[in-house]
């Protein structure tokens, strides 16, 4: 039996209370060899897409683990010295925007990279209430050896890049429609 793949199951009738398949749902998952016999169950797990982005990150980060680990990163580490190489000095509210991050998450992060010496932590003399963020040499020089993770990555899943782009660009759009939702549920 072949499963239904996630846009065939996007065409499954919304009425949550019928949780049958449409005419041109049967249709399109018999063409492609599936069991149509029963109703497809809208709440299996393996049809959750926060499941699946929940698996495929932590699955992901473990790839990168062994990476990172000679650098002396941890994974979020890594992420905010991705940010500092693009665009240093920053501010902690910019490195908190750049990653999707909240200050309280971001400052113990922040101290252990200062503690490694790879960034300074220095007030703003505009308003001390700014907390500036600016790699050191020796985390500027980190991002020699940092150039050897992506493709390390690339090898270790075994997945063509052009693949692995078409996903972040896929991902992107979800991230970027997740974040436009109100807070209302139900409402878009």
């Amino acid at each position: 039996m072949v499963s239904p793949t996630m846009s065939e199951m996007t065409n499954v009738q919304e009425n949550a209370s019928d949780p049958q398949l449409s005419t041109q749902d049967s249709r399109s998952l018999a063409s492609n060899g599936a069991d149509t016999s029963a109703p497809v169950d809208p709440l299996a797990l393996e049809r959750q897409v926060c499941f699946a982005l929940v698996v495929a990150a932590r699955s992901v980060v473990s790839v990168y683990r062994p990476l990172l680990e000679p650098m002396g990163l941890t994974h979020p580490q890594y992420l905010v010295m991705l940010a500092l190489w693009e665009h240093s000095p920053l501010s902690v509210r910019e490195i908190g925007a750049l990653l999707q991050l909240d200050s309280p998450t971001l400052s113990p992060l922040l101290k252990r990279l200062a503690s490694a010496g790879l960034v300074t932590r220095t007030r703003s003399n505009d308003d001390e209430r700014r907390l500036i963020i600016e790699l050191t040499p020796e985390g500027r020089a980190l991002r020699e050896r940092a150039t050897l993770i992506p493709p390390a990555v690339v090898a270790r899943l075994g997945i063509e890049i052009s693949e692995l782009e078409s996903l972040r660009t896929a991902l992107t759009k979800v991230i970027k429609a997740a974040l436009e939702v109100d807070e209302t549920p139900g409402e878009r």
